[in-house]
């Protein structure tokens, strides 16, 4: 497996990836289009992907402005293997060495996403119209990084 930042020319497999998942699924795909992906890309943060096979596989994008976890998804079929965990490392160890300000995420609640979470140290701060809200601060980060 490879794990790499995204490109522009990843934005298709990552579209595919987005709409495979079998939970946080988008009500409508067309409401994250490729220029939604592509500033979030290149003007408001940074992504990172996993190849395997040349395949994207997973990915994942922190934004600078809003300050939050934009997506971070792993195929179906390619969980269990590091891919989430690993693209969440690369991409917090990024953001906090960009910004000392407080990241945060939301997920539906009782799914893996939300386990996941919670198992690599966010803490929930309440809800985000129907999702759970987590935010994890540069100080919780720090300890958790050493």
């Amino acid at each position: 497996m490879i794990f790499r930042e995204a490109s522009l020319a990843d934005i298709p497999q990552i579209q595919r990836v987005r709409n495979s998942v079998t939970e946080n699924t988008l009500s409508d795909p067309a409401l994250v289009s490729n220029d939604d992906c592509a500033t979030y890309m290149t003007t408001r943060g940074k992504a990172w992907v996993c190849e395997k096979e040349d395949r994207i596989v997973g990915f994942a994008y922190a934004d600078l402005v809003a300050n939050n976890v934009w997506a971070l998804f792993v195929q179906p079929g390619f969980d269990q293997m590091g891919i989430g965990k690993t693209l969440h490392r690369i991409m917090i160890d990024w953001y906090f060495k960009q910004t000392d300000q407080t990241i945060w995420l939301s997920t539906s609640p009782g799914t893996r996403a939300d386990k996941f979470y919670r198992l690599q140290g966010w803490k929930e701060s309440g809800k985000y119209g129907n999702e759970t809200r987590f935010e994890m601060d540069f100080e919780t980060w720090k300890h958790l990084s050493t």
